[in-house]
């Protein structure tokens, strides 16, 4: 592997000349520059990264922890955090936790052990919480993106769970229903619980009950949607209408309704939430609430490089705003 000391051979000039033109580091003149960059391709010289992050303290690298799930949620998310890292000049290492606390204090040493400038978080609340102590890494920021732990040390970049569940149930309600369920993820996590206080906040607001045999929670996968709708179709009665804590559930929900032959809309409408790229193409299309996955992983991104810029700053919460994408899964009764 070629060094600068051959690429100042052929090029004729002192090494520390090289050292200034490959790390533009001091002005060199034009012809000199070319002769340097020229001998530099000539040789195939690639310059070392390793060299250049203990030189300027800094790896180029961020990581990035995530609960592994089979939700595309995350693939959306990671995405835009990893296009973002390509478009500032950082590259990303990617660690899934498998919901395994070992695994990811072994993540953890191991991202900080390749020097990662900073630490952006995705796994689920009691998860993080168990295995982060973050005072212990005041020179790495960390950033807790939506489905991170709620803490107080760290940036925060979070979709608006409670203003989302608002709206999906506030729209089932524009649209006629009165009789309204609601399947919910897991409330020890921040997201399903927000989200249901949307829904409860949005049916008081109405003036409409809630029945406590239409609210079922599941697990935020396809598999806790289905089971989840088989246990509100064994209920004596059933609502007219659902909002469905995440798209993975109502995709669920949908399959078990069509084995008890009941027809979405026309018997139960449901609306989902998250808006992953394959709602569009369930059948019916869902009716959910888009939450802006790329723009959460690129905000995080710009949050760790604000952040190591100003390491004294104080942390910041931003929230990002659900929107409504209408499609066929309800209907209209008024």
């Amino acid at each position: 592997m070629a060094t600068m000391k051959d690429i100042a051979k052929q090029a004729g000039v002192s090494t520390s000349t090289v050292s200034h033109v490959i790390n533009q580091t001091r002005y060199v003149s034009d012809d000199i520059a070319k002769r340097v960059n020229l001998a530099a391709k000539q040789l195939n010289y690639a310059p070392s990264a390793l060299a250049r992050s203990l030189k300027m303290n800094r790896t180029k690298t961020l990581g990035m922890l995530v609960t592994t799930s089979t939700n595309p949620f995350f693939g959306e998310v990671v995405k835009g955090v990893e296009r973002s890292c390509y478009q500032q000049g950082y590259n990303l290492i990617l660690c899934n936790t498998e919901g395994d606390e070992e695994r990811m204090r072994a993540s953890i040493d191991t991202l900080l052990q390749k020097r990662v400038d900073g630490l952006m978080l995705m796994c689920t609340t009691l998860e993080c919480k168990q295995v982060m102590d973050f005072e212990r890494y005041p020179d790495v920021p960390v950033v807790v993106m939506d489905w991170g732990p709620i803490v107080e040390v760290s940036d925060k970049i979070l979709d608006n769970s409670y203003q989302g569940g608002v709206m999906a149930t506030q729209y089932l309600i524009d649209c006629g229903h009165k009789h309204i369920g609601c399947i919910t993820g897991p409330l020890s996590q921040h997201q399903a619980l927000n989200r249901f206080q949307g829904y409860q906040a949005a049916m008081q607001q109405a003036g409409l009950p809630i029945n406590d045999d239409w609210v079922v929670e599941s697990t935020f996968e396809c598999e806790g949607g289905h089971e989840a709708m088989q246990t509100l179709l064994s209920r004596a009665t059933r609502p007219t209408a659902l909002f469905v804590s995440n798209d993975m559930m109502a995709m669920g929900a949908i399959n078990a309704a069509a084995e008890h032959r009941i027809a979405i809309p026309h018997d139960i409408s449901i609306i989902g939430y998250d808006d992953i790229s394959i709602a569009q193409f369930m059948t019916p299309p869902l009716t959910t609430i888009h939450q802006p996955k790329y723009r959460l992983g690129k905000a995080a991104v710009e949050a760790v490089l604000a952040r190591l810029k100003a390491m004294d700053a104080a942390p910041q919460l931003i929230k990002l705003e659900p929107t409504l994408i209408e499609r066929c899964s309800v209907k209209i009764l008024a």
